[in-house]
């Protein structure tokens, strides 16, 4: 008869049940494993039923020794505790008159001490406690169950008719034997034992009538034996894999626990978690340096109302947990700090649940609030549009390149003309103005994003920069000499540092193009120095004598599209800075005092490295 769809389906589910679950190194007797209903401790309640999982399992991993650990040393302790009450009930059949067997009390008093020896002896602990090694668990199954299998089966034997009955005895080493050891051995102990209850019967006699009530009550006792050992196989087996998955995923979540707070530790924005009365219980560095004005504020907990300058804060997040509502896209505060600035920002909330302190059975809201710095976020988004604006502009000036050589082209064949004086100026303006868009467009492809950089490679700074003064000066028409409004300082040594020879060139074209325009038409206005600051390092000087800039301009003049000309495009100093950390090299600007004459110092620092032996400084005619 074939199987309805439902049961096929019903089969293939069970079987694909059996097939994922994971194997190991000794299956159930059953053929499958034990599935944990909720329903049974939790009657279906969900949560309840977790929380009491996560109990155990921290329960568990918090423990020292595992759970087979401790059974093994509660089965040592029930030795010796049944080694001393078997001595104390033969003494105290001996003290009412009972007729007590020598041998057996021998027996007793030998298993005692066997069994305390074992319990207290540290010589002894690998004896009661897991093990992994076969021969190991054999002296182990030897020393434990074997010796109560001898004791307690002699005792059975001996005192059968007496005033004791031993035959309860034998239960134990059959449990033990299945926790201990593997099935077929506890098989073999049920056997064995189930075979004396049979031996203790029979010694009476072979009465078929008498021995009728007795062989049936041994039998069915020796059936429960192999139930036991199975019973205590399996729990023993299912207690150390569900240990074992239990520390599995308390470490799991350990370690994602770890994973969260390193990465909540490491964020630019400001994180706090706040409860229902306004107390902070947790905060990540950037939310504490966020609610001060300088360094960091106390680490939590602390109360959002234990400061004035955090009364707007605390009133935002009264207000979220009161309507328990705020837009999406967050809202802006501003903290205000006595001798500074205020500090505007912007605040999103995150609303969960979480446990009462010192109330583990109470639930109260929590907000999780999102804080950033309105400044900071700006700054990224001028940054964002900066790189944007700056791919735009690397793709309108590589179309304008083309039209920019024909426009050149052109006037070039003009100028070649006989022309009136008034048309030739008009070609030179020309001229001038298509070589300053060169320029232009030739700063903006050195920028674009993606373009070909030039790897670093060793040179000598010492004739790289004395060849570029020499080339400038002859461009600019700036005659060198004593009384040259160009002084130039360099070691004689040469310097060997990291750096393409055409960008440092270009850097210091730029350098020296400012100094010349700010600077005065005095001897030594402008000067340029190379020097080894360090092992490490060497330094470029480009000073001038011109006005200082401006204390609220300095900030700016490194930025793209900064100028104070009108007519400059604001990317030089830019360039600069772009092409020195492009080498691992800095650049900066510092302002010296009035009464020193270059008043306006540009400072590049580049990273020293040994000459190829072949190189030789370049002579530097003055």
């Amino acid at each position: 008869m074939d199987a309805s769809p439902q049961d096929r389906r019903s089969g293939e589910r069970r079987h694909g049940d059996r097939r994922a679950t994971p194997p190991h190194a000794e299956s159930s007797w059953f053929g499958h494993e034990s599935s944990f209903d909720p329903g049974w401790s939790a009657s279906g309640n969900v949560e309840l039923d977790q929380r009491l999982r996560a109990l155990w399992s921290q329960r568990v991993v918090g423990s020292e020794d595992s759970a087979l650990a401790r059974i093994h040393r509660t089965y040592a302790a029930v030795r010796a505790a049944f080694g001393l009450a078997l001595v104390a009930a033969q003494g105290a059949g001996n003290l009412l008159g009972a007729r007590v067997s020598l041998p057996l009390t021998l027996i007793c008093i030998a298993y005692a001490v066997q069994a305390i020896a074992l319990w207290l002896l540290p010589r002894f602990q690998p004896l009661t406690t897991p093990v992994a090694s076969p021969m190991l668990r054999r002296r182990q199954w030897l020393a434990t169950v074997g010796v109560d299998l001898v004791a307690f089966g002699s005792l059975h034997l001996g005192g059968s008719g007496g005033p004791i009955n031993y035959s309860a005895l034998l239960v134990l080493p059959v449990l033990m034997a299945g926790v201990m050891g593997p099935r077929l051995v506890a098989l073999g102990t049920a056997a064995g034992v189930a075979l004396l209850l049979l031996a203790g019967v029979s010694r009476g006699g072979w009465d078929e009538l008498e021995l009728a009530g007795p062989l049936l009550q041994s039998g069915l006792a020796g059936l429960g034996l192999f139930v036991i050992a199975l019973l205590s196989g399996e729990l023993s087996v299912r207690l150390a894999r569900e240990e074992k998955a239990a520390r599995g995923s308390l470490e799991l979540a350990r370690q994602q626990a770890q994973l969260n707070r390193l990465v909540i530790e490491e964020m630019v924005d400001g994180v706090l978690v706040v409860d229902g009365r306004l107390r902070v219980r947790a905060a990540n560095p950037a939310a504490r340096a966020l609610l001060v004005d300088a360094g960091l504020s106390p680490p939590a907990p602390f109360g959002l109302e234990s400061r004035p300058g955090w009364v707007p804060l605390a009133r935002a997040v009264a207000r979220a947990l009161a309507e328990r509502d705020w837009p999406e896209a967050g809202r802006e505060l501003t903290l205000a700090f006595e001798g500074s600035a205020p500090r505007t920002l912007r605040l999103r909330v995150r609303f969960v649940r979480g446990r009462a302190p010192g109330d583990e059975h109470r639930d109260e809201p929590l907000c999780v609030l999102l804080l950033e710095d309105v400044r900071i976020a700006q700054a990224r988004l001028q940054q964002e549009k900066l790189a944007a604006m700056g791919r735009v502009s690397a793709g309108i000036a590589h179309e304008i390149r083309n039209p920019l050589a024909a426009i050149s082209q052109a006037n070039a064949l003009l100028l070649e003309d006989e022309l009136g004086p008034a048309q030739r100026r008009l070609a030179r303006i020309v001229a001038d103005n298509v070589d300053r868009l060169k320029r232009i467009v030739d700063d903006v492809m050195e920028l674009a994003p993606g373009g070909p950089h030039a790897p670093p490679v060793p040179l000598d700074a010492t004739a790289e920069v004395g060849c570029a003064a020499a080339d400038w000066a002859a461009t600019v028409e700036l005659p060198l000499g004593r009384n040259s409004r160009l002084r130039v300082e360099l070691p004689d040594a040469p310097i060997g540092v990291s750096f393409d020879p055409e960008h440092l060139r270009r850097v210091l074209v730029n350098l020296l193009d400012n100094a010349r325009r700010h600077a005065s038409e005095a001897p030594a206005a402008i000067r340029l120095q190379l020097f080894a600051l360090s092992d490490t390092q060497a330094q470029i000087v480009v000073a001038s004598d011109g006005p200082a800039i401006a204390p609220e301009v300095e900030p700016y003049i490194f930025e793209p599209f900064f100028s104070t000309r009108s007519r400059g495009a604001g990317l030089g100093l830019y360039i600069c800075r772009e092409l020195c950390e492009r080498y691992g090299a800095g650049i900066g600007y510092r302002r010296r005092d009035a009464d020193i004459g270059a008043r306006n110092e540009f400072v590049v620092t580049m990273k020293r490295c040994p000459l190829p032996a072949a190189d030789s400084p370049l002579p530097l005619n003055p």
